[in-house]
């Protein structure tokens, strides 16, 4: 009886062993940029969660936004034998090597949210329309100076994200597809004539180098006039921003905040947006990007065409990717709460 009993443990062992296996569709990698941005943690932390609820191993980490440490990191992971790469670059144009030893080991690769540039080994790109979300910062811009009703002129500084990450350059063509009629007609004036990506970027998505540049900017060109508007790219910046112009006398009873845009909707600007500070941000729901990166995962294991519905913007230099993009949600103080907290992204006390 002991022995029918232990073989009878032993053949559940196995069967249990068996099923893991069967659950388990094989690894995947996540190569994400840094974890000094809330919505890089939330992009990990969705991914892992999802990938799981498929059955999948995954293999998270963080690059501290270190060039060498990326490729350091996703040459391990190579090593390791994921079944798909998925990376979010911290510089796109320098994965071209790594990327061919994946490709040499039939891994996928799957470029999420920052496009691989220069890379024939990129299968697929997941993102949100990147020149949507310019056209919706500059669109909050525009309605909130009044500027389709005839008001104005209005002073108006410029910043672009980081040069080395290719969506910056979709924010910053966006926002200019509408800002620039009202630049040319004198509507809007940029004090400081410092436009376009190679004068506007600022590197790393740095805050600090923001506030550095905003300080710079008040200084040299607005001692007696007053700035109206910055186009900011994202929160990280906007807070920045929004500092320099508070050291010296904005967003006081006596002189109202600058309109000032944002990206990401991470909490310090949603709570900026409730104080009358920032003005507004665009909303990217990591969690539906996570959800779209994930089917593409399991369409292309299952020999299947992943979902897509672009196949001619996203241009690397070795190829066309196709892509899937996702919509951008504008945000302020009229919707926050419909937006991020009914959807349930946030609770409502970690905002108020």
């Amino acid at each position: 009886m002991k022995r029918i009993f232990l073989k009878a443990v032993l053949v559940s062992v196995a069967m249990l062993a068996l099923g893991d296996a069967w659950a388990d569709k094989g690894l995947v990698a996540i190569s994400m940029p840094t974890k000094s941005s809330a919505r890089w943690i939330a992009d990990g932390d969705n991914m892992v969660k999802y990938l799981k609820e498929h059955g999948y191993g995954t293999d998270l980490q963080y690059a501290d936004d270190d060039i060498p440490n990326q490729l350091a990191q996703i040459e391990n992971m190579v090593t390791k034998g994921p079944k798909v790469l998925v990376i979010a670059a911290i510089d796109g144009t320098t994965l071209s090597d790594v990327l061919q030893k994946a490709a040499d080991r039939g891994v996928k690769v799957i470029a999420y949210d920052r496009l691989i540039k220069g890379s024939a080994n990129v299968d697929y790109y997941a993102t949100f329309d990147n020149f949507q979300v310019g056209v919706i910062q500059a669109t909050s811009i525009v309605d909130k100076l009044g500027l389709k009703q005839g008001k104005g002129p209005f002073n108006i500084e410029l910043f672009g994200g980081s040069p080395d990450d290719n969506n910056a350059f979709f924010f910053y063509d966006g926002a200019m597809s509408v800002l620039k009629p009202y630049i040319d007609s004198g509507k809007l004036v940029v004090r400081s004539k410092q436009m376009g990506m190679d004068k506007v970027g600022t590197l790393r998505w740095d805050g600090a180098v923001a506030q550095a540049r905003m300080d710079n900017l008040l200084s040299a060109y607005y001692g007696k006039d007053k700035v109206h508007a910055v186009l900011s790219p994202y929160d990280g910046l906007s807070i920045g921003i929004l500092s320099s112009l508070k050291g010296v006398g904005y967003c006081t009873a006596q002189q109202a905040c600058p309109v000032v845009t944002g990206q990401d909707a991470e909490v310090p600007s949603v709570k900026s947006i409730l104080h009358g500070e920032q003005y507004s941000t665009v909303f990217k729901d990591t969690r539906e990007l996570a959800k779209v990166t994930v089917g593409m995962i399991d369409a292309m294991l299952s020999g299947k065409q992943p979902a897509i519905n672009d196949t001619k913007t996203y241009n690397n230099g070795k190829k066309i990717v196709p892509s899937y993009l996702l919509k951008p949600v504008s945000v302020d103080a009229s919707n926050w709460k419909h937006v991020l907290i009914d959807s349930g992204y946030y609770k409502e006390a970690q905002i108020k």
